[in-house]
């Protein structure tokens, strides 16, 4: 038996059902709108983090601007440290970093004093620092062990292919060569195998 009430009124029972849909229709857009600013928020990161992955796999990888007297081991160098003379080295601008007169100096090759310093057989210490020397007491008193250390593999005695990106290697042409060979000479170019041609 269904509840009857005292004093219904047909219209004033649609007033909550128009206030329902109202509502309803504040939440449905309200919730569009913020789906449509999450999808582009998740567009943005993605591409985001595509760019970044772009820009990290190129600067994790400078074994080609490595000099051959650096040391094997290191896809990516920013500075080499030399405790021996007390000298940086700016791999992607190839620049020495030294002390003159109490300042830094900033040279495409070594100063006179050093004339007789053997790249090849000294120690270099790896460091990805924006500018080392100004940290140069910390690296001096942590590195000083390591002079006279002659222990490291230079780029120039390695064997590994990866190392004969370097344009500076003993085996560079050989490896381009290889690389070139794979790819056909080009001087087929237009014979393909047509029928009755021999």
């Amino acid at each position: 038996m269904r509840p009857t009430y005292r004093n219904h009124n047909p219209q004033m029972a649609e007033i909550p059902r128009s206030r329902d849909r109202v509502r309803f229709n504040h939440i449905y857009y309200q919730t569009r709108n913020i789906m449509r600013h999450l999808l582009v928020l998740i567009i943005a990161v993605f591409l985001s983090s595509t760019v970044f992955a772009q820009v990290s796999v190129n600067l994790s990888f400078n074994l080609d601007r490595q000099p051959v007297w650096g040391p094997t081991g290191y896809d990516y160098v920013e500075y080499y440290y030399l405790p021996d003379i007390d000298v940086y080295y700016n791999v992607p601008q190839h620049r020495f970093f030294y002390q003159e007169r109490g300042r830094w100096i900033s040279r495409s090759s070594l100063p006179s004093r050093y004339r007789g310093f053997d790249l090849y057989n000294s120690y270099k210490v790896v460091v990805n620092e924006r500018t080392p020397y100004r940290n140069h007491a910390t690296y001096r008193e942590k590195y000083s062990p390591y002079k006279g250390r002659h222990d490291q593999q230079p780029i120039r005695d390695a064997r590994e292919p990866k190392y004969f990106v370097n344009p500076n290697h003993p085996e560079h042409n050989n490896w381009v060569k290889q690389q070139g060979h794979g790819k056909g000479s080009g001087k087929e170019k237009g014979r393909g195998n047509k029928p009755g041609r021999k």
